[in-house]
């Protein structure tokens, strides 16, 4: 393994790659930065020439697992390397047997004439301090555009997600105007991947809350069903259980005045209920 140290720009702070990241993603993320290599590196290898740039790796899903510890699986590397390559962080090309991924501005990140600088700037005089701070404020300043913007693949789960929430709204509401479908995907994405919930349990809530009354009204983006969810899931399995018999809500009134008709059947009970609600 090499020795010595790597860096790591502020500005990756607070981007939403690192931002709006899981733990483990953190810990993946900072894996393939340890695990890049820093120079060009050649070998040979059953009669055929490789060679590496700084930034590259040669390496496998286990391979990662194992370097990023406990609690890190072979699905949480696959979603994350997805996840990294969307914001532009990394190229990933795989083969049966292994995987080339690069950093992408690894050089941006990684330049040689940082510790340098540090070094001699120690021993300028202090009215020149001023002038290297603003120069290295520059240098931060041009560092924070590199990231492209998220675009997420129209065959990707969270843009299909994002584009059935918008249809549903749209027969509700046939003047709601078209949103950002790339925003809302990313929203989708945080709920599966921080939220930890399933595409089923979307698609099923995205479905339900269209068809009632009430939540038609609310849920109106993705940032709405993450933040109502707890409180709709309840409902659903509420209602759930009252469909199963399994749980039973007397109307709100004086038992004396409450007279159960059989002839009425079961609709007229729930009917009863909701009213008196």
């Amino acid at each position: 393994m090499d020795q010595g140290w790597f860096k790591t720009h502020r500005s990756l702070w607070d981007k939403p790659i690192w931002t709006e990241a899981t733990s483990d993603q953190k810990v993946i993320l900072l894996t393939l930065l340890k695990m890049a290599t820093y120079k060009e590196r050649q070998w040979e290898w059953k009669g055929n020439q490789y060679s590496l740039q700084p930034g590259q790796m040669i390496t496998s899903l286990p391979s990662l697992v194992l370097q990023c510890g406990k609690g890190i699986t072979v699905q949480k590397i696959r979603t994350a390397l997805k996840r990294f390559a969307r914001y532009g962080f990394l190229t990933d090309e795989s083969t049966n047997q292994n995987r080339l991924i690069t950093i992408v501005n690894w050089d941006v990140y990684q330049q040689n004439d940082s510790l340098e600088t540090a070094v001699s700037t120690g021993s300028q005089q202090p009215e020149n301090r001023q002038v290297t701070s603003n120069k290295k404020g520059k240098k931060e300043k041009n560092i924070r555009t590199n990231y492209p913007a998220v675009v997420f693949d129209e065959s990707s789960d969270y843009y299909q997600l994002a584009l059935a929430l918008h249809e549903t709204i749209s027969r509700n509401h046939p003047d709601n105007r078209r949103p950002d479908l790339g925003r809302w995907a990313n929203d989708m994405e945080h709920i599966v991947e921080n939220d930890q919930r399933t595409i089923e349990q979307i698609q099923h809530l995205i479905n339900w809350s269209q068809q009632h009354h009430f939540w038609q009204t609310v849920i109106l983006s993705p940032a709405a069903l993450r933040r109502n969810w707890d409180q709709m899931v309840a409902q659903v399995k509420q209602e759930g259980e009252r469909r199963n018999g399994q749980v039973y809500h007397l109307p709100k009134r004086p038992v004396e005045e409450f007279q159960l008709d059989l002839t009425k059947g079961e609709d007229w009970f729930y009917q009863e209920e909701n009213t008196s609600v």
